[in-house]
């Protein structure tokens, strides 16, 4: 064999994976069907103002930091962080009588503004805060870098330890571990909120996801500074480095197998992948192929069905989380009543959740809320060069149902603007919008091949958790792996990262739930396992 590997999709995690294969001394072609990489995470630059249309918080910066030191790179030394203080600004419903609020960088300045709101919450949410730093540590250390080939390696002493609290944390929603902590309706919202990052609601991911509040209530949060599109760019520099070729306006059609029987060791196996073919109809030959494109797509469209791991009644009883309706747009004049960061939240959170989320898996009852929860994120505040003097740049999400047949966008959007403007104080913020662009689930369906138009990807419900999640190699074709959101550990650009990670480790027959060792050295691969997915293509 000759050491060719082929990712299909270069967003981060797709730019990362081929990195670090290149890194390992594979022959990697990455492709990409847009004109530029970066996919969901991706830039948009319209009249001199400059927009990330994708994810917009820094979270995880220790997993950014490794994933560059495994490639021999500083992060420094690509990207200029910035610490947000305030973190973010919070603006209740105003129909509810409480006052905008900002959690800032001091935690103890924290404390204090939630014991203002409710006597003893000060202390309750540290203490909740000492416990999610726990559970994100537990979660670094025994889950989030494992493939799951070897559960029974997860079972560690500390494991053991906590495995009470574990059970609790797997057993309730966030929204029970949340009330059982604080009682004020504005604090629950700052303890729940991170449940939309996960694509999901806090009435609906377990309590685990208490995790996330160790990442803005006591690491902070940050921003590069030029855009999060400054780590695309600077992944895209490195994979080139490496040796990585990249293909842009190269859309894949299908991933070519070739049928092969099962063995003992591969039970379950019907082929082999040979290569991706293009729109175009060119072959590109592999050795081993990696989908970084979204899972539903692969396994539906890529593949044929007998060599897919997840048939079409698979999706059937899974759920795809939220999408999201995005505005970006550039406003005349100074918004100093908003912060970097924004949230906005209704005083009904979980009729709110049930609007875009449904009743049941399918989502038929969701519908379009009128008054929604929605984020604002206005990168002027920390980085001027965004727009141009004298304006502002505005990116807006709202949770939205996952529905490619949702119309009358620019109608929703309005009126959301409308809401901001109303709730911030900005009453004219619409008629100040001198540039703007509205996306919906119909564009990630279209431009992502995102299932039923889910912005992020499948949620996080117990279900759809950890090794509940479609794995990242293919049981019928054992040369296929998988990387980003729709396989472990899950969405967001730190779990991307990780999920690059887990496809080296599937390389390798690595089967510790440790962060491989940095930097990697220069044709690692040849260190693989007889285990490992390249030792079996080099026999």
């Amino acid at each position: 064999m000759s050491g060719r590997v082929v990712v299909v999709g270069a967003g981060i995690a797709g730019l990362t994976t081929a990195a670090l294969l290149a890194r390992g001394g594979a022959r990697v072609t990455l492709l990409e069907q847009h004109d530029g990489v970066g996919g969901r995470a991706g830039l948009l630059e319209l009249d001199g103002f400059r927009f990330d249309t994708g994810p917009s918080w820094y979270f995880m910066p220790e997993v950014f930091t490794h994933a560059f030191a495994l490639l021999g790179e500083r992060i420094e030394d690509h990207v200029d962080l910035v610490r947000l203080d305030p973190a973010y600004r919070l603006f209740p419903e105003p129909s509810g009588g409480h006052a905008p609020l900002d959690v800032v960088q001091d935690p103890e300045v924290n404390w204090a503004t939630f014991e203002a709101l409710e006597p003893g919450a000060g202390s309750a949410m540290r203490r909740y805060a000492q416990d999610s730093t726990q559970a994100y540590r537990d979660a670094l250390d025994s889950f989030l870098y494992t493939t799951f080939a070897r559960p029974h390696r997860l079972v560690t002493r500390d494991v053991v330890r906590r495995s009470r609290t574990l059970a609790g944390l797997l057993t309730h929603t966030l929204a029970e571990h949340v009330a059982g902590a604080v009682d004020h309706p504005v604090l629950q919202q700052v303890l729940g909120y991170p449940a939309v990052f996960l694509g999901s609601s806090p009435y609906r991911v377990p309590a685990l996801y208490s995790l996330m509040s160790h990442l803005d209530l006591v690491d902070g949060v940050r921003f590069p500074r030029g855009g999060m599109y400054t780590v695309i760019e600077a992944l895209q520099r490195i994979a080139i480095r490496e040796g990585v070729r990249i293909r842009t306006g190269a859309a894949v059609a299908s991933i070519e197998v070739e049928p092969m029987s099962a063995s003992l060791v591969h039970p379950r196996r019907s082929g082999t992948a040979r290569g991706v073919r293009l729109s175009t109809g060119e072959l590109v030959p592999a050795d081993i192929v990696v989908s970084a494109a979204d899972r539903h797509h692969t396994e539906s469209a890529l593949l044929d069905a007998s060599y897919s791991d997840l048939p079409p009644e698979t999706w059937d009883t899974k759920g795809p989380g939220i999408s999201a309706l995005i505005i970006v747009a550039g406003v005349r004049g100074a918004l100093p009543e908003l912060a970097h960061h924004s949230l906005f939240f209704t005083r009904d959170w979980p009729a709110n959740f049930e609007d875009i989320l449904g009743t049941d898996r399918a989502s038929t009852t969701s519908r379009v809320p009128e008054v929604a929860s929605l984020y604002v994120s206005r990168t002027t505040a920390t980085d001027p060069t965004a727009a141009p003097a004298g304006h502002e740049n505005l990116f807006v999400l709202v949770p939205f149902p996952a529905d490619p047949t949702l119309t009358d966008l620019d109608r929703h959007a309005d009126r959301y603007l409308d809401q901001i403007g109303d709730w911030a104080g900005v009453p004219d913020l619409r008629e100040r919008v001198v540039v703007r662009s509205v996306r919906g689930p119909a564009d990630f369906a279209r431009d992502f091949h995102a299932w039923r138009g889910t912005a992020l990807g499948m949620e996080h419900t117990l279900r759809q958790s950890a090794m509940f999640r479609p794995g990242d190699a293919s049981a019928r074709v054992p040369n296929l792996l998988h990387a980003g959101g729709g396989t472990i550990p899950g969405v967001g650009l730190p779990m991307c990262l990780i999920s690059a990670e887990l496809v080296v480790k599937r390389m390798l027959g690595e089967t510790s739930a440790r962060p491989l060792p940095e930097p990697l050295r220069p044709g690692f691969l040849a260190s693989a396992r007889p285990g490992g997915v390249w030792s079996a293509v080099h026999r």
